[in-house]
């Protein structure tokens, strides 16, 4: 198992460089950081604009550049951004905490209601349930995630409206300022991420019951479902303990490879409740041409989906005792 994660590290490390080297050719050949300060009016002095290009390493050749910003994340430097006075490594790392709160509930969320529905529309295959499940969930999958997100903060506002109080947020992922004591602010946390998490779970437990639907069924009709059957076993015992364990496995490679639309759909889900997370930075970042903070969020979330494949890698061999990495 360990020189199965070793290998794996060391065929994702040339994918991760890779991938770095691409963005950072586009995001630099894409636009000009100085475009604000060279269409100011009246202008800048040129000496003025000359210090600031040197400041972003425009002065320097892009495989240069490029050079510089790989060495110097060695040293914990992610290179300078068009904002002089942004630290990106800190920015990066407060907005991270932020998103993935976010990410990981809605994965939690998702993945329940997805192993529990699924199973449910299984066990009762064309029944009323089964179909309102399949009504529901091909619903979910038709809506895009910026749509649904702009419905469930309409309804939330329409709701504070009603009642004449605010009782739903709809707005920030926390409140400024935070109210005092720890159980107050987590109060406050938790209440800004319900309809977040709402929005972002439900697109993505649509398509994994519909996965864990047809895991379970296919498992239903195996020979060995059967067999335990045969023996005399419980229908819930059989389901529980032999079916659903081996119908976790198609699941388990659905989650880790839909992780990286997860963290688009979070993207477009912090911009429409205006969360400071890595979202609203990568759009900041995209929209004032800031390369080195685009860098850092590839960087970062790269990182996070190769590590959640990994660990759901791993997780086969834990599921199903039958496979063994060499």
């Amino acid at each position: 198992m360990l020189a199965f994660a070793v290998r794996r590290i060391a065929v994702s490390l040339p994918i991760l460089l890779i991938s770095t080297f691409i963005v950072f050719m586009l995001a630099s050949l894409s636009g000009n950081p100085l475009s604000p300060l060279l269409t100011r009016n009246p202008p800048p002095p040129p000496e003025t604009i000359a210090l600031e290009a040197e400041r972003l390493r425009l002065d320097h050749p892009l495989l240069e550049r490029y050079w510089m910003w790989l060495t110097g994340l060695f040293r914990g430097d992610f290179g300078p951004s068009v904002q002089s006075n942004l630290n990106i490594g800190s920015e990066v790392a407060g907005r991270f905490m932020v998103t993935i709160r976010l990410i990981a509930v809605a994965m939690i969320l998702a993945l329940v209601l997805a192993v529990v529905i699924g199973v449910i529309s299984a066990v009762k295959q064309y029944s009323k349930t089964d179909y309102t499940a399949t009504f529901l969930g091909f619903l979910f999958l038709a809506m895009p995630a910026f749509w649904l997100a702009i419905l469930l903060k309409q309804a939330g506002i329409d709701f504070n409206n009603a009642v004449d109080e605010q009782v739903v947020y709809t707005i920030g992922d926390a409140s400024v300022p935070l109210p005092e004591g720890f159980g107050a602010q987590v109060a406050d946390i938790a209440g800004h991420m319900i309809l977040p998490t709402i929005s972002l779970a439900l697109i993505s437990y649509a398509a994994w019951s519909r996965y864990q639907r047809s895991a379970m069924l296919e498992v239903m009709n195996s020979d060995y479902v059967r067999l335990a059957r045969a023996k005399g076993l419980s229908r819930r015992r059989v389901m529980v303990k032999h079916a659903l364990r081996n119908a976790l496995i198609p699941l388990t490679t659905v989650t880790a490879l839909d992780l990286a639309s997860i963290i688009s759909g979070a993207v477009l889900t912090e911009a429409v409740f205006q969360w400071r997370g890595m979202g609203d930075l990568l759009l900041n970042a995209i929209h004032s041409d800031d390369v080195y903070v685009v860098m850092a969020w590839l960087l970062v979330t790269a990182t996070v989906v190769i590590v959640f494949n990994l660990l759901a890698d791993l997780l086969y061999a834990v599921l199903d005792p039958r496979i063994r990495y060499a």
